[in-house]
């Protein structure tokens, strides 16, 4: 109906110049008439322009005082010839309407207020505000002044009105013709397609997009590490026990019981089961000495070394747990050089923020050889991080319980214009070593990283919340480009 209206109007006439107009004229809903306009103009059967009028409109106060009255007037019409006291006038109103009512009256100088009685000072009143609101609601012209008096108490509110005009378009016709989208068998046949009009076919649009899994960023990151890892002729690790027991992750690190890492205030340890019954004895007994009593050119840590620490359970701390798991196991076996690394989960009892979580993934790498010296560990990480892109290093002197010498490395960063820490590093101790049955001659330099900084880096994200946990927005993974590191 809407659109036999318009286009039958343009047949006789050259413009619709207002929809609203058009749409009261013929008893028409304008949004109805809006719909209209727009599909014919899209299909340019008409040309239309916005129309954009800024009207009045009543609140819900305004509308309630069009209908009973202003406070003011209401309040005049309460007071009798002879009189009121306040007390008795305000139990004739409602309080919010009283006090408005007060005001109001008495700024227009209708009523006098005294301290025992509250009386009029005209005899007659006429409802200006009620009759201004109903000239709103009417649609006709007020004065500026009276708007701005109303829009001060909040009576009107400013409304945009949004309409059209519409003249005939270049494809102008009296009827829609329907627009076929596809050639049949049977309209070839019949020859129906000679009088039919088909709709363009928009070749530059772009289909439905593929609904698929999408790799989160520290996958991608993840990813490419292991590339670099197994490039350059390494291992990977079993890393699938999120549980570890003490001994794998402290004591066969050589880090002493009373270390604050065990704390629970750093270290997640496990109601049930709490403890673990499986570990290789005469191995046990080879830590618990050099922890009391030292070995291997160690003096110990002289404490009395207690089997139930060792026997809890805990999320492991870090990979390393792992890498001495591997260890002990090659050296069960006559010795052959190895090169191991991980990339997986590890667990911090740690207060959460932008920069840490409770749990995170760590990057670990190690070699095992003969006759390895810190030069060739700086030579591997040299290696190492030059195919992350990584090649101005510098190392400093640390600590750790199990690596003696020890070594933070810091990269220079050309994005912050300054050396950032990025791993740490060092040569396993022999009293870590040695008690798993390495030959003396045997060295294992190790080294380890963070996934989450290199990752956050990468993709410009500076709440690590933002980028592992509950609080990542899928709609960015699905957006995130390809990870590239450096060189291969």
């Amino acid at each position: 109906m809407a659109e036999e209206a318009v286009l039958g109007y343009l047949e006789h006439n050259e413009e619709i110049r207002d929809s609203g107009e058009f749409a009261a004229e013929r008893g028409i809903d304008h949004n109805e008439i809006v719909n209209v306009i727009k599909s014919l103009h899209g299909f340019r059967y008409v040309d239309a322009q916005d129309i954009k009028r800024e009207t009045w409109v009543l609140t819900n106060e305004g509308k309630t005082y069009s209908t009973i009255g202003s406070p003011e007037v209401q309040l005049f019409l309460a007071i009798p010839p002879e009189g009121i006291s306040k007390d008795e006038l305000q139990k004739k109103l409602d309080p919010s309407l009283f006090k408005i009512g007060c005001a109001q009256a008495a700024k227009n100088k209708w009523v006098e207020m005294g301290k025992q009685l509250v009386s009029r000072k005209v005899q007659h009143v006429d409802d200006r505000v009620k009759e201004l609101l109903l000239q709103i609601q009417q649609g006709q012209s007020v004065g500026s002044d009276d708007i701005k008096a109303l829009k001060a108490r909040k009576l009107i509110v400013p409304q945009t009105w949004n309409g059209y005009s519409a003249k005939k378009g270049p494809e102008y016709a009296p009827k829609r013709k329907k627009a076929v989208t596809d050639l049949t068998r049977e309209t070839l046949q019949s020859g129906e397609w000679k009088n039919q009009e088909f709709k363009e076919y928009n070749f530059s649009a772009k289909g439905q997009p593929l609904e698929g899994g999408h790799l989160h960023p520290l996958l991608k990151v993840r990813y490419q590490m292991k590339r670099i890892f197994l490039c350059m002729g390494f291992e990977e690790m079993p890393t699938n026990n999120f549980v570890e027991s003490s001994f794998w992750n402290f004591d066969a690190l050589f880090q002493p019981q009373q270390h604050p890492a065990r704390d629970s205030h750093d270290t997640f340890f496990l109601e049930a089961p709490s403890t673990t019954n499986n570990l290789p004895e005469d191995y046990v007994q080879r830590v618990k000495q050099v922890h009391e009593a030292g070995g291997y050119g160690s003096r110990g840590y002289a404490y009395d070394w207690k089997r139930e620490e060792a026997n809890k359970n805990l999320l492991r701390t870090h990979t390393t747990a792992v890498s001495s798991r591997m260890l002990y196991q090659l050296a069960q076996k006559p010795f052959s050089p190895k090169k191991y690394f991980s990339i997986d989960r590890v667990f911090r009892n740690e207060a959460v923020d932008r920069t840490h979580l409770a749990e995170f993934h760590q990057i670990e790498g190690l070699v095992c050889d003969r006759g390895l010296t810190l030069c060739d560990l700086i030579r591997v990480l040299h290696d190492f991080f030059s195919r992350l892109g990584m090649t101005k290093l510098k190392f400093k002197p640390a600590y750790n319980p199990y690596t003696e010498p020890s070594m933070e490395i810091f990269s220079y960063h050309e994005g912050f214009k300054k050396w950032v820490e990025v791993g740490n590093s060092g040569m396993f101790r022999p009293e870590m070593l040695q008690p798993m049955g390495l030959p003396e001659d045997v060295q294992v330099i190790a080294w380890g990283l963070s996934l989450e900084r290199p990752t956050m880096i990468l993709y410009q994200v500076d709440n690590i919340r933002d980028l592992f946990g509950h609080k990542v927005d899928l709609g960015l993974i699905k957006k995130n480009p390809i990870c590239r590191l450096g060189i291969e």
